[in-house]
C-alpha cells in the first residue's frame, strides 16, 4: 500500500469528503487497507454515501467485494443506501446476480422492503426498461414475495424468519422523501415499505392493479408521508381515465375520513402529473373540492380538501370566500391553509383578507402566524413592520417548530432592521449546520464585515457541500467587498 493510500484509507474511514477529493487520483480508487479491504467497501459499510459516490465517479470498480465475499452491491442494498445503490448500478453492477443463497440484490432489497432502494435497482442510469430484461419468472418471483411480506406484515414475516421472540425495534425513517417503519429483530433489519415495492413493481411489469387495492394500500398506514401511501396516491394521480376519477371522488363519501382524506390527496397532485389537454378535468375538480370545502366537518380531511384547492394551477371563484369561512376555525390545521386560500400570484390582497391576515398573525399557532406574516410580506401596498416582527420573532424563539423556515426568510428578506441583523449572527450560536449557514448566507447578503466569520463557523460543524446558492454567497460577498483579493481568499474554504 502506497502513502497516498494509506492517506486515501485514513480519510475514508474518518468520512472526510474534501480529502477524499483530494487524494483521489488514477488507479488509487481500489485502494485496500491493511487487511485488503477496498476502500469503496469501507465506505459503504460506514454509510459515507457522498464519499462512495465520489470513488466511484473516479474509477472504482462496482464489483467490489468485502472480506466475507459480500459485494458491495448488496451492502448498500443491506443498508437501505439508495443512493450509493443508485451509483453502483449506474458504474456497472449487476443486480440480478445470482448469489450464494440464490437471492439477487434485487430480491433482497424486495424483501428489505424499501421502495426507494428498489427503484435505485430496477431503473439505475443507462438500464433498460425492467420489463424487457427481466424473464417472467424472475419477474413473478419478485412480484410474489413483495405480496407474501405485505400481506403478512414486516414483523411477522421477519419473526417466522429469525425464529425471534422478543420485542421488535421500530423507528420511523426516512425513505427518499418519504417516512417508513423500520423494523430490527433477529438481528435483521427490514422496512415495512413492501406494500409501494409491490405498487412499483407492478407498474415496472406492467402488472394491472385494482384501483380499490391501491386504495386499500394507501389507508392501509393513513400518512401521506408514508411511502406506501404515497406511490398509491402517485400511481391514481397519473391516471386520466374516467375509472380512475369516478373512484376518486366516489371517495369524496366514504365514512372513514382516512379514504376521504386519500382523495383529497389524489385530487391535489393530478395536476403535476396531468398536464393540459391529458386530462381535460381539471376545471371540474376545483368545483368538485370547493363544493366539498364546504361541507367537510372532519378538520383533517378539510385542511387536505384546502390544500388541494390551493395547488391548482388556477384560482377558483370562490377560493377567497372559502378561506373568509374558515379563518376562525378551531383546528390550526384547518387556519394553516387560509392563507394559501386568501393570496393568488399575480394580484393584490383585497381589503377584507388584508385584515383577516393580519390578525391570522396574531394567532397561538406557530404556523399559522408566520403563514400569515409571509402572505403580507409578498404584496408590497401591506404595512410591512408587523410582518416583519412576526417573522424575527419566530426566528428568536428556539423552541419554535417554524425557527428554521422564519430564518431562511429572514434571511432571504429585505427586513434591514438591527433587529435583523443581530438575529442572524445570533443563529451562528446553534448546533444546526442549516441555522448557521442560514445566518451566514443571511449577513452576506446583507453585506456584513462579520460574513466571513460567519462562514468560518459554519464550517466549525463540518464542510459546507456544493452546490447551495448559501454557500456560494461567500464568493459573492468576496467580489463585492473586497474586489482585490487574491482568488484563494475568496473561495469557499
Amino acid at each position: 500500500m502506497t502513502d497516498r493510500d494509506a492517506l486515501l484509507v485514513a480519510a475514508v474511514r474518518a468520512g472526510t469528503l474534501g480529502e477524499v477529493h483530494a487524494l483521489l487520483g488514477p488507479g488509487n480508487p481500489d485502494a485496500t487497507d491493511e487487511d485488503g479491504l477496498p476502500v469503496l467497501c469501507t465506505a459503504v459499510a460506514a454509510g459515507e454515501e457522498e464519499i462512495a459516490e465520489a470513488l466511484l465517479r473516479a474509477g472504482a470498480d462496482p464489483d467490489a467485494v468485502d472480506a466475507d465475499g459480500t459485494p458491495v452491491l448488496c451492502t448498500a442494498v443491506g443498508a437501505f443506501a439508495h443512493r450509493p445503490v443508485a451509483a453502483l448500478v449506474t458504474a456497472g453492477a449487476d443486480p440480478h446476480q445470482v448469489l450464494p443463497d440464490g437471492t439477487t440484490p434485487l430480491l433482497r432489497a424486495v424483501e428489505g422492503g424499501s421502495p426507494a432502494t428498489v427503484k435505485a435497482l430496477l431503473w439505475g442510469q443507462y438500464l433498460p426498461a425492467p420489463e424487457l430484461r427481466l424473464a417472467q419468472p424472475v419477474r413473478a418471483r419478485l412480484l410474489a414475495a413483495a405480496r407474501h411480506w405485505y400481506e403478512t406484515g414486516a414483523e411477522a414475516e421477519l419473526r417466522r424468519r429469525t425464529g425471534a421472540t422478543g420485542p421488535a425495534r421500530t423507528s420511523t425513517v426516512d425513505d427518499e422523501w418519504c417516512e417508513v417503519e423500520q423494523i430490527t429483530l433477529g438481528g435483521r433489519t427490514v422496512r415495512a415499505g413492501h406494500g409501494a415495492v409491490l405498487t412499483t413493481l407492478e407498474a415496472a411489469f406492467g402488472v394491472p392493479t385494482p384501483l380499490t387495492e391501491l386504495v386499500a394500500r394507501a389507508v392501509r398506514h393513513p400518512d401521506p408521508g408514508h411511502v406506501d401511501w404515497r406511490e398509491s396516491s402517485t400511481r391514481l394521480g397519473r391516471r386520466s381515465d374516467a375509472e380512475a376519477r369516478e373512484l376518486v371522488t366516489s371517495l369524496r363519501h366514504h365514512p372513514s375520513p382516512d379514504h376521504r382524506r386519500f382523495a383529497a390527496d389524489v385530487l391535489g397532485s393530478r395536476q403535476y402529473f396531468l398536464k393540459g389537454t391529458a386530462y381535460p378535468h381539471h376545471a371540474e375538480d376545483r368545483d368538485f373540492l370547493a363544493a366539498w370545502a364546504e361541507t367537510e366537518t372532519n378538520a383533517v380531511v378539510l385542511a387536505e380538501v384546502l390544500r388541494a384547492l390551493t395547488e391548482h394551477a388556477e384560482e377558483h371563484p370562490r377560493l377567497e370566500a372559502i378561506g373568509l369561512r374558515h379563518a376562525g376555525h378551531p383546528d390550526p390545521l384547518v387556519r394553516r391553509m387560509v392563507s394559501d386560500c386568501l393570496w393568488w400570484p399575480d394580484r393584490h390582497l383585497t381589503v377584507e383578507a388584508a385584515a383577516v391576515l393580519r390578525a391570522l398573525t396574531h394567532d397561538a399557532d406557530d404556523e399559522v402566524r408566520f403563514q400569515a406574516a409571509l402572505t403580507l410580506l409578498a404584496d408590497e401596498r401591506q404595512d410591512l413592520d408587523g410582518p416583519r416582527a412576526v417573522v424575527r420573532d419566530l426566528v428568536r424563539d428556539p423552541h419554535s417548530p417554524m425557527r428554521g423556515g422564519a430564518a431562511e426568510a429572514l434571511a432571504e428578506s429585505d427586513d434591514r432592521t438591527a433587529d435583523a441583523t443581530e438575529l442572524l449572527p445570533s443563529l451562528l450560536d446553534t448546533d444546526d449546520r442549516i441555522l448557521r449557514l442560514v445566518g451566514a448566507y443571511g449577513l452576506a447578503r446583507r453585506d456584513d464585515p462579520r460574513t466571513p466569520e460567519a462562514y468560518a463557523r459554519v464550517e466549525e460543524l463540518g464542510p459546507i457541500h456544493l452546490p447551495d446558492h448559501r454557500a456560494n454567497a461567500l464568493t459573492d460577498w468576496h467580489a463585492r467587498n473586497e474586489p482585490s483579493a487574491p482568488e484563494e481568499q475568496r473561495g469557499n474554504g
